[in-house]
Order: structure tokens, then C-alpha cells, then sequence
């Protein structure tokens, strides 16, 4: 009798169960940086503008999905004309490859870390590669529930064609570059799927 009368709440909770939950990025405070260097100083940057696709369960991330895509035009390092200068054919060259892309292919939990591993394409080129996150969960400042995930991996910025042909960059910019990835977000519960109503019984006497 008690599995009986549990069963209708084990379907009316199975669809919930099955939905991933959607990240929903907090701008104010996710960074998408990196770090050039020259032979005399370091020369941080970011993307400013971009679109997050992150579905998955927090507490189990395998098979979470994760799809990035940034406005290459959007890069950012304090001074307007050294922008210019990285939008332009001598590095991203932003017209005729406006987006870089990262899609996952596969997210696995290594001890305390969450693994990303996927391709990332930038520049006309694509290569696969494994992202390590830090994450932390806890209250901010306004008491709301958070999530955060960190990661550093260096860059060979010659994979990508980056400043291949630019002699500034042959004289003075050395060819890793690290990147500071910082995605500070919310899980949203996933929606409860509405169930069919029953088909209603056509009484006998309606048949006749």
C-alpha cells in the first residue's frame, strides 16, 4: 500500500530530477582576463562582452554542458590604441574572425576541482584542451546563494596565429599568454514539467 501511494510522486518527480539546472552569470563580478607579456612588462586584459550557455547539476558535474561564446572585439587591456592594435589582422584581426567559442565535450569532478575539457576556437583555429576549475559555493552580499569557478591555463598565443606576422610582437611580446577565468553565477532550479490531465471517461450512456 505505501509503494502504492508513493508511486504518483515518483513520476510527478522524476521529470524535475531529469532537468539540468541553468548557471545564470553574474556579470559584475565574472571575469574573462588574461595575461600578455613583453620582455619589460605585463599586460592584462579582458573580454567585456560575451554569452554563457552553462546547464548542469552543481553537486554532480559530470555531464553538465558549457558553451562560451566572446565578441573578440570586446578585448580590453586600459588603452584604446593597444586595442585597436589587437583587433586588427596583426593578432585576432576581429573582422573576419568576430567570435571566439569554447563548447565542452566533457566535465568531470578531479578531487576537489571540476575538469572542463573541450575546444576552444579562436582565430580561425580550434584545439581541444582541459580547463581546471576551483570551485566555491556560499552567500554574497546580498544573502544570495552563489557559485564560483576559477581557472588559470597557459597559452601558447603562436597556436593560435596570434601576432604570427605583427614585428612588434616578434621584438617584444612573448608567446605564452596565461588565462584568468573567473565565472561567479547562480543556479537556477530547474521547472517542474506540467503533467497531462487525465483523459476523462466517456460514460455509457453519453455513447448511446
Amino acid at each position: 500500500m505505501f509503494l502504492r501511494s508513493l508511486r504518483p510522486a515518483l513520476w510527478l518527480a522524476l521529470p524535475l530530477m531529469a532537468q539540468p539546472r541553468v548557471f545564470r552569470v553574474d556579470d559584475n563580478h565574472t571575469v574573462l582576463g588574461f595575461k600578455a607579456s613583453t620582455l619589460l612588462f605585463d599586460v592584462p586584459g579582458r573580454f567585456t562582452h560575451y554569452k554563457a550557455d552553462i546547464q548542469g547539476d552543481p553537486a554532480a558535474p559530470e555531464g553538465a554542458k558549457v558553451q562560451i561564446e566572446i565578441d573578440a572585439k570586446s578585448i580590453s587591456t586600459a588603452i584604446q590604441a593597444r586595442d585597436e592594435h589587437l583587433r586588427s589582422a596583426d593578432f585576432f584581426d576581429v573582422a573576419k574572425y568576430p567570435k571566439i567559442t569554447f563548447t565542452s565535450r566533457e566535465v568531470r569532478r578531479d578531487g576537489d576541482r571540476v575538469v572542463v575539457r573541450g575546444t576552444l576556437a579562436m582565430h580561425g583555429v580550434a584545439r581541444d584542451l582541459d580547463l581546471s576549475f576551483v570551485s566555491a559555493e556560499g552567500l554574497n552580499g546580498a544573502g544570495t546563494h552563489t557559485w564560483s569557478y576559477r581557472a588559470t591555463l597557459p597559452l601558447d598565443r603562436l597556436d593560435f596565429g596570434l601576432g604570427a606576422e605583427s614585428v612588434a610582437a616578434k621584438i617584444s611580446l612573448k608567446r605564452p599568454v596565461e588565462l584568468d577565468l573567473l565565472l561567479v553565477g547562480f543556479f537556477e532550479e530547474p521547472q517542474a514539467i506540467a503533467q497531462p490531465a487525465p483523459a476523462k471517461k466517456t460514460s455509457s450512456s453519453a455513447k448511446k
